[in-house]
């Protein structure tokens, strides 16, 4: 089966079209490098023994997409994980967001309509969760008012997906993620953000590395054990290996409606000082840290119920939080040996 993967020389979409491949999917990737590097295509290509097809340009662009979609007309289904995702960014620039969150979604959509392409399994987040009034925070809960753009770009994004399906033969899963970290285990691929990293972990990495001065971290006075966020943190090889059981219970037919939601995670919390305790214990360094004052569009604490994912998708996570500061560590390394 032909997969389009759209991001996929992203941190996530790189692990996906690994594992898509191992399991013999034929994957085409478009993406437009605004967050990512070309070399990262030879990188899966060494680790799969397999180099995906590649077009580069920007999914936004609704004549590009098209005359793509015209090109492809044998694609069987479509991953999406094309989007900016950055909480603070999105709330100094809310239009660039949704321009490019929303408009490239629509684009895509119109193209698999336009060529009768059914199935897609959609990147979407546990910010559509917004602050949850109950933890740990299970598929069904009340979608509360999102505390940022991305976040509401993402609300906005599962409604079209759903109005769709409703009007039009689409079929789709929408796979909400906590907080993804962690590398492959080989350290060829592994979370890769260009100019100043707006996620915990590369901060981190990078820190340790001596590329940051200081990790900063924002706001110690939450209502938290600790006072630091707490988010449910999973590794990126666990969630990518999601994605291609949530595939193949597409083209298998075992989906029980037209769109499904699943929570990626492991069910458990962990606080931003926990991440660093877990750091500098598989990594033997002491980090540098800064309490700041609070980022706008954080949420105080959100952690997933996974029974349903478990259950009905018959996906877990596996690795633990210091499998995933430790393959962090090693792809930090590895990148500062290049």
């Amino acid at each position: 089966m032909k997969i389009l993967v759209t991001g996929g020389t992203g941190f996530i979409g790189s692990h996906t079209v690994v594992e898509l491949q191992d399991k013999g999917f034929e994957v085409v990737i478009v993406d437009n490098l605004s967050n990512s590097i070309f070399e990262v295509l030879d990188k899966i290509t060494t680790i799969s023994g397999k180099r995906p097809l590649f077009e580069n340009f920007n999914l936004v662009d609704p004549a590009a997409t098209a005359d793509f979609f015209n090109r492809h007309s044998d694609l069987k289904a479509v991953i999406h994980f094309a989007a900016f995702k950055a909480v603070g960014e999105s709330v100094q620039f809310p239009l660039l967001y949704y321009r490019n969150n929303i408009g490239s979604l629509v684009n895509i959509l119109q193209g698999m309509t336009d060529h009768a392409i059914t199935d897609i399994v959609f990147s979407s987040s546990c910010t559509v969760y917004g602050q949850p009034d109950q933890l740990p925070v299970k598929e069904d809960a009340p979608i509360q008012k999102a505390n940022s753009p991305y976040g509401n770009t993402k609300q906005i994004s599962e409604e079209i997906i759903t109005d769709l399906s409703n009007s039009a033969n689409i079929r789709a899963i929408l796979l909400r993620y906590f907080n993804p970290i962690g590398a492959h285990e080989s350290a060829l691929i592994g979370e890769l953000p260009l100019g100043v990293p707006n996620n915990l972990m590369p901060y981190i990495t990078q820190t340790a590395i001596g590329k940051r001065e200081f990790l900063r971290v924002w706001g110690n006075d939450y209502n938290t054990p600790d006072g630091t966020p707490i988010r449910d943190y999973i590794h990126v090889v666990d969630l990518a290996k999601a994605h291609v059981v949530a595939m193949e219970r597409m083209i298998g037919n075992k989906m029980k409606k037209n769109v499904e939601m699943f929570n990626l995670a492991t069910g458990n919390g962990s606080s931003v000082m926990e991440v660093i305790q877990s750091f500098e214990r598989t990594s033997g360094l002491k980090l540098d840290y800064r309490i700041l004052e609070r980022r706008l569009g954080d949420i105080e604490k959100v952690w997933a119920d996974t029974t349903f994912a478990n259950e009905e998708l018959g996906w877990k996570a596996e690795r633990t939080l210091d499998d995933m500061t430790r393959s962090a560590w090693n792809w930090e390394k590895a990148l500062a040996n290049k």
